[in-house]
């Protein structure tokens, strides 16, 4: 039996609407995924539109070094929006963040186990869930190191429900303080936000991922009437197109979307006399 409430919740993922829920539920004998699927192969449904997004309430915090040799970005969640921005909430999880970033922890597991006003992360977390009377977890944790003359930065936007951590990479030690670079990297971590990349290069792409659009753009042209060799020609434009959205160094630039992040990179590098390379990055959702 499909119920309102399964509707109701393939609705949330996907957007579309109720019938199409209903009817493709349905078909599907009431499995969620295989009802999402279904609707992107018809397209009723947006790439990952809510497909994997959890409803969970919080902040998400960085840290970077005054060097910019290093940084953190993390994440410590609650059960409800009021206790977000409630300053008790906040003001842990500002004085986490320094415990944090002096621990130097290189990991989610290090991060749990370093030292926050005497105890560990994890025993400090639990003691403000018995203060707050909430659910608190600290969810996830990055830290960067910058090597030779590169640098890391961070950005925060819309009040700690999305953070990016970036460590760009140059060549020569004088190019970090020239303000050409430096607003450059401010400008790549603002792209990182509001793009959402999945990874910094088509390697970056899991293989299955990969090969669940390529299935699902079959899935749209095999009733189209074309001849094979066009079909594969129209699915490689696809797939082209979705790395082109998804890969960090194909995608447009915000700030000037005709031109690839890769092309400004160059472009900047030439002006600076360096070579800047993008060396990873890191984009926390809250609740994702």
């Amino acid at each position: 039996m499909i119920t309102a409430a399964l509707v109701k919740e393939l609705r949330d993922k996907t957007n579309a609407g109720m019938m199409d829920c209903k009817k493709v539920l349905t078909e599907a004998n009431g499995d969620i995924d295989a009802a999402v699927k279904l609707l992107r192969e018809r397209g009723i449904a947006k790439a990952g539109a809510k497909a994997d997004r959890a409803a969970n309430e919080g902040i998400v915090s960085a840290r970077v070094s005054a060097d910019a040799k290093s940084g953190i970005l993390f994440e410590v969640n609650c059960e409800t929006d009021f206790v977000s921005k409630n300053e008790n909430f906040q003001g842990f999880v500002a004085a986490l963040g320094e415990s944090l970033e002096a621990a130097a922890a290189p990991d989610l597991d290090a991060a749990l186990a370093a030292t926050h006003d005497g105890v560990t992360v994890a025993d400090a977390v639990k003691a403000k869930i018995a203060e707050i009377g909430e659910n608190m977890q600290l969810r996830k944790y990055v830290r960067y190191e910058a090597a030779g003359d590169g640098v890391v930065a961070s950005y925060i936007h819309m009040g700690g429900k999305v953070g990016v951590l970036l460590e760009v990479a140059a060549t020569r030690p004088a190019t970090a303080a020239n303000e050409k670079f430096q607003e450059l990297v401010r400008d790549l971590t603002l792209h990182i936000a509001a793009a959402a990349p999945k990874g910094l290069s088509r390697d970056d792409i899991p293989a299955e991922v990969v090969a669940a659009e390529e299935e699902i753009f079959r899935v749209r042209l095999a009733d189209s009437g074309k001849p094979d060799n066009i079909i594969e020609n129209i699915l490689k434009g696809q797939l082209n197109k979705f790395f082109s959205e998804s890969c960090f160094l194909e995608q447009g630039f915000v700030k000037e979307d005709k031109t690839p992040v890769k092309q400004l990179l160059e472009n900047i590098g030439k002006e600076l006399g360096d070579t800047i390379t993008v060396t990873r990055f890191e984009r926390f959702g809250l609740g994702e």
